[in-house]
């Protein structure tokens, strides 16, 4: 079986990005050769002007519309309808996407608002997803998904833009954080 199109095949039916590792053992290659045609793939379609391409991101590998012609499928795709992200689920997913694992009040903490319907359509959009419990409180914790990845063109969380620039001093936000999330002490429960 010739390499070139059994990973054209496989790659046109997978869900989530495909790692070099799975699709060697899947076909019978080495991790290496799978390697070299992957990326052999992706300068064949970039030098042919294709309407897709061939990325790797989060961690695998996946088809991809070419940008110049994202807004034909997005009309083919939403014909009509608005599936862009609020302002108030941007801002969430930003602070999930930083401070993971982060409860659901640390995120209300730091955006100043209750932020329970945004996490829920987050969920709902699998861009996040519970990551375990706090230990101190018991509270559901949430991370960002390989989705959330995929959707931001990153191939890991190290790739997102430094904070720096955009927010107050790390150190004021968890103060912040830690006056409006009020604690529990059982010996003195008023």
């Amino acid at each position: 079986m010739e390499l070139k199109p059994a990973l054209e095949a496989v790659l046109m039916v997978v869900d989530e990005p495909a790692t070099e590792e799975h699709l060697a053992k899947v076909l019978g290659r080495t991790r290496r050769e799978v390697a070299d045609v992957l990326r052999e793939l992706a300068d064949e379609y970039d030098t042919q002007r294709r309407g897709f391409e061939l990325r790797q991101v989060a961690g695998g590998w996946r088809y991809y519309t070419r940008p110049a012609y994202a807004s034909a499928v997005e009309s083919f795709v939403l014909d009509g309808q608005h599936a862009r992200l609020t302002q108030a689920a941007l801002e969430t997913l930003a602070v999930v996407a930083y401070r993971q694992p982060v409860s659901r009040s640390r995120v209300s903490a730091v955006r100043g608002v209750n932020c329970d319907g945004v996490m829920r359509t987050l969920l709902q959009r699998g861009l996040v997803v519970e990551a375990g419990a706090e230990p101190e409180t018991g509270a559901i914790l949430y991370r960002t998904t390989n989705y959330f990845l995929e959707r931001m063109g990153l191939r890991g969380l190290d790739e997102l833009p430094e904070l720096a620039p955009f927010l107050p001093e790390a150190d004021a936000v968890e103060a912040e954080s830690r006056e409006a999330v009020p604690s529990f002490d059982p010996d003195h429960p008023d």
